[in-house]
């Protein structure tokens, strides 16, 4: 049991994750003073309190309305009622001018530096010591460059602090990596997969998407573990700073689309499997590997991740025959398909107050509604029909300059298609969700940052996106020369 512990503790160190970005050659600019203010140990943040999400901060009231980014800034109204309080792993002396500004804001940590205006950049030069990236005496050139983190936090709009790259290479593979699990990976190679690949098993792996997905959001926040806390880590990305760690649910949509397609398109293409399972470890294991790499994640939250993917699909995978030929065949499949994405939805947002995980949960639980649906319309249309056991196995076809270009363009046409509901949507949903909660609608910035807006706003428009992914674009491609 004591070897358990000690290995637990080991896993979820901080200062594991620190180590391995130094031999990918990620070196952080944290400063004497920022160090003594701002890093803490994980071992006291297990003995004391829960700390957001790797960033200390102050205490605060939690029942006032705060300042948010949630991708795009405003403000958010929390909710201290029935809430569980994200609370912080370390005191940070503020100044007497700061008041109650430094308060928590839904998670978000606001620092010492923050709160006092001095930006992150300015705390990782000050105490540094020799700038690694200048040009030396002998007249070489720098051995790495100063960079700041990939996106701003989407819920605080903290920018984070700079640091170096020695290993370029590395730097961007990873970002490859880590990009395979957000939403422009998502809205590119589900569509792809079922305009110019395979319809069923593009309809089967959204399905499979949403419960992973779904189930590892409302696992992060009733668990409601911390991300890594830096220092000693370095924050190579911000935007999901804010939200809860474990599990990484990089890890597990890295573990759970590459394994699925494997399994789908086994004895229903013809292609070596060994290739095939190659090519689905190596993207799991970017996946994983770049969480680590970014500071997002400790090893332990990665881990847990892929067994926890693995085990929704020993379960799931062999239940997708039924759930599809009900969504395709039943009468009161529309009805049922509404009622259990807004269920699911309603219930894991009562789970805690509203951070990005709900809005992204929302988005999620809209997309498979809007598959689902569009599955039963082809099916009572006759449109997109799946192929006969006779036609099956697929071959792989021969790779031309016709057959690649009429892909893209397709992929590129059906983008732009979702991209324009998407607009549109969101411009007619926005003011009519305002109206009927009366929530101002003069500043849509600051209107979609109230939950009641928020939520039925996603699901309503990526559920049109998802439904128009497998009809409107079909339907269009099949009146062209594209089909």
């Amino acid at each position: 049991m004591e070897k358990m512990k000690q290995l637990y503790h080991y896993l979820r160190d901080p200062h594991l994750v620190a180590r391995f970005q130094q031999i990918c050659g990620v070196r952080g600019t944290f400063s004497r003073t920022g160090t003594e203010t701002s890093g803490c140990s994980s071992q006291a943040a297990d003995r004391s309190h829960t700390h957001n999400n790797g960033a200390c901060h102050q205490h605060g009231s939690g029942d006032t309305e705060s300042d948010m980014g949630s991708g795009e800034g405003g403000k958010v109204q929390t909710r201290a009622a029935g809430a569980r309080k994200r609370k912080t792993d370390c005191n940070v002396a503020k100044k007497p001018t700061e008041g109650s500004e430094a308060s928590p804001q839904n998670g978000a940590a606001v620092s010492a530096a923050t709160a006092g205006g001095d930006t992150a950049g300015q705390l990782g030069r000050s105490g540094a010591g020799p700038d690694p990236t200048a040009e030396r005496d002998d007249g070489s050139p720098p051995r790495s460059s100063t960079v700041k983190p990939l996106r701003k936090n989407s819920l605080t709009g903290d920018a984070g602090q700079e640091f170096l790259i020695e290993n370029r290479f590395l730097f961007y593979l990873f970002t490859f990596g880590t990009e395979l699990g957000n939403e422009l990976f998502y809205i590119t190679f589900f569509p792809f997969v079922m305009w110019t690949v395979d319809a069923f098993v593009g309809r089967r792996l959204i399905m499979v998407w949403v419960w992973v997905m779904y189930l590892g959001q409302c696992t992060k926040d009733v668990i409601g573990w911390s991300r890594p806390a830096s220092p000693p880590v370095v924050k190579v990305e911000m935007f999901y700073n804010s939200e809860y760690s474990m599990p990484s649910t990089h890890a597990m949509s890295g573990t759970a689309i590459p394994f699925s397609l494997f399994f789908m398109t086994l004895g229903r293409w013809e292609y070596p499997v060994t290739l095939g399972f190659s090519l689905a470890l190596c993207w799991c294991l970017l996946v994983c590997s770049s969480r680590i790499y970014m500071g997002m994640h400790s090893v332990l939250d990665v881990m847990a991740g892929v067994l926890y993917s693995a085990l929704i699909l020993l379960f799931f995978l062999p239940a997708l025959d039924l759930i599809d030929g009900f969504n395709l065949t039943c009468r009161y499949a529309p009805l049922i398909i509404i009622s259990l994405h807004l269920g699911l939805g309603l219930f894991s947002f009562t789970l805690d107050t509203w951070s990005t995980s709900r809005g992204d949960t929302a988005q999620i639980l809209g997309t498979g509604a809007g598959v689902a649906l569009a599955s039963h319309v082809n099916h009572l249309l006759g449109l997109m029909p799946d192929p006969t056991p006779e036609q099956l196995p697929f071959t792989m076809p021969a790779f031309t300059a016709g057959l690649v270009g009429t892909a893209m363009l397709r992929l590129v046409l059906g983008v732009l298609v979702l991209m324009a509901t998407r607009a549109v949507m969101k411009a007619v949903t926005i003011p009519l969700v305002c109206r009927v909660f009366g929530v101002p609608s003069d500043d849509v910035r600051k209107a979609r940052q109230h939950m009641e807006v928020e939520l039925p706003y996603r699901y309503i428009v990526y559920g049109a996106v998802g439904f128009n992914v497998l009809f409107l674009v079909p339907l269009l491609f099949s009146y062209s020369p594209l089909s």
